[in-house]
């Protein structure tokens, strides 16, 4: 019987290696002492990940008017915890490649989590927030937790997805029942395994439940929008048949106006493709 979260997490060798790449990369990051060209030749001890991040800083996502060629220039350009936020991102992209096809293919679980992102970006842009990009990454990595309950105790999320059929309710409630706890508590906990900024685990531990969160309510209210935006758009899916229902309180703490709409869906509609295939890409022409 399982206790808590962190008994999924247990003995994944995985995950434990991409866990000491984000090691090395927090370590350079949080200290003064770390130049741009010690935090570029972590990134750059992996061929793949440096190529998707020049693909990426070099596409429309983010339009700068020139060719960035290096990974250095690229950390200065776009900003050492920017490149982190995107590595965050390609690495996990990169990471779940085997979960069963009978939950969710990964092509339709990456798009959702991708036009979520994109519209939390749009969203965080439109508040003049700083530093979008943690938006993005936080929208990426709000549903891996149930990729791993997929993947470690199928027979749970089997009754899980009847559950839901027989009765419908949010999902993640159906998880709280069935299994004790919820695919947002098992995310949490890779992101603390993983030693990525406790502003990420609050957003995604709180993204279904935004009023909960302490510190980054805002960020977890955007994410909450994004997420409904994504799945009322029918952009893919984690394995939530229906739109969830939005939280009221999260809904006015964004403050979005319905004129924003058209807009967000249109930027959500164009980058999507673009965005999947940066980051799915190893970069070669």
């Amino acid at each position: 019987m399982l206790h808590n979260p962190r008994e999924l997490l247990d003995g994944n060798e995985t995950l434990s290696s991409v866990s000491a790449v984000f090691d090395r990369l927090n370590e350079a990051i949080a200290s003064q002492r770390s130049t741009v060209g010690q935090i570029s030749s972590i990134i750059m001890q992996d061929p793949g990940l440096s190529a998707r991040i020049l693909r990426i800083v070099n596409s429309a996502y983010f339009g700068f008017p020139r060719k960035i060629d290096t990974v250095s220039r690229a950390v200065m350009v776009v900003g050492t915890q920017q490149v982190h936020d995107l590595t965050t991102a390609t690495s996990v992209i990169k990471l779940f490649q085997h979960i069963p096809a009978r939950f969710v293919s990964m092509s339709s679980f990456w798009k959702h989590s991708v036009a979520c992102g994109l519209a939390a970006r749009v969203i965080a842009g439109m508040r003049r927030e700083t530093n979008v990009e943690r938006y993005f990454v936080a929208s990426i990595l709000h549903d891996l937790g149930r990729l791993i309950m997929y993947d470690k105790i199928p027979e749970l999320m089997d009754e899980t997805f009847l559950a839901v059929e027989q009765d419908p309710m949010p999902m993640f409630a159906a998880e709280q029942a069935i299994v004790g706890f919820d695919h947002a508590a098992v995310g949490a906990a890779l992101i603390e395994a993983w030693k990525l900024p406790s502003s990420l685990e609050e957003i995604v531990r709180y993204h279904h439940t935004p009023k909960l969160a302490n510190r980054h309510r805002l960020e977890a209210s955007v994410v909450h929008v994004a997420d409904i935006i994504a799945h009322a758009m029918l952009c893919g899916s984690s394995g939530e048949s229906n739109v969830p229902t939005i939280d009221e309180e999260a809904w006015t703490l964004v403050g979005l106006k319905p004129e924003f709409f058209p807009q967000i869906f249109d930027l959500v509609d164009r980058q999507l493709e673009g965005v999947l295939n940066m980051f799915h890409s190893d970069g070669s022409e």
